[in-house]
């Protein structure tokens, strides 16, 4: 996997769990941190703080367990 796949599932989803990119790419999660901390220093990504909602309804995680990511729309000035 390279960085535009993660970043094309991200912007795809918006709001997303560590554990389902784990599950989607089958990869390590610190792997999945590292490649997550290059979108984050560009601005496009960031981490949510603990106890966010998924966003999904379904209340199978728990929040305060769950560490969630955001794609971030940035808008040109």
């Amino acid at each position: 996997m390279i960085l535009s796949d993660l970043r094309d599932y991200l912007k795809e989803r918006k709001r997303i769990a560590l554990k389902d990119l784990v599950d989607r790419f089958n990869m390590d999660e610190d792997a999945l941190r590292g490649m997550l901390g290059k979108w984050i220093s560009k601005g496009n990504v960031r981490r949510l703080p603990t106890g966010t909602a998924c966003g999904s309804g379904c209340g199978k995680c728990d929040p305060a367990l769950t560490e969630l990511y955001e794609w971030v729309e940035k808008i040109n000035s």
